[in-house]
């Protein structure tokens, strides 16, 4: 099953650590609990469109960044697969 809440948290993490930056020093210009921000990177919790906002502006990347690289981080999960049957056999 996909979880749109652990891609997205894998992308603000992704974004935060290329940064070189804290969850303390994100949390505090973001406004938003360190443990909070834990949680979301983790893909514990479902961040509102207004906390993801938040957190973007506190990576200095924009909200419209993070869905296209969930996007295709969901689009990866859901291809299907295809699987070649011998009828011979």
């Amino acid at each position: 099953m996909i979880l749109l809440r652990s891609h997205i948290g894998s992308a603000l993490r992704s974004a935060r650590i290329s940064q070189g930056r804290t969850l303390r020093d994100v949390a505090k210009s973001a406004r938003v609990s360190l443990g909070y921000l834990s949680e979301v990177e983790r893909g514990q919790k479902e961040a509102s469109s207004e906390l993801l906002n938040a957190i973007c502006s506190a990576l200095d990347i924009s909200l419209g960044e993070v869905l296209l690289t969930v996007t295709a981080q969901v689009r990866t999960h859901e291809a299907p697969t295809l699987t070649v049957v011998d009828d011979a056999a």
